[in-house]
């Protein structure tokens, strides 16, 4: 089982395939604000993690769309 004691959203990231988890950091140019407050992962975020979470992201470069749950 993985745990995130004492880590928080804001300080990483996790990824977690095969089993194995990957913490780093976000970089300028990885999310931004918007007006509710919210992070939005760039489409630059999506292509570093390196595969599609399938949960309909704003900027998917993978072409996943949620209502249909296919790809494009």
């Amino acid at each position: 089982m993985l745990t995130t004691t004492g880590i928080s959203w804001q300080d990483s990231t996790f990824v977690i395939m095969n089993n194995q988890k990957k913490a780093s950091k976000p970089e300028e140019g990885d999310y931004y604000l918007t007006p509710e407050g919210y992070k939005c992962f760039t489409k630059q975020y999506h292509l570093k993690r390196g595969y599609c979470c399938e949960s309909g992201c704003r900027h998917c470069p993978y072409g996943y769309d949620k209502k249909t749950n296919t790809y494009t």
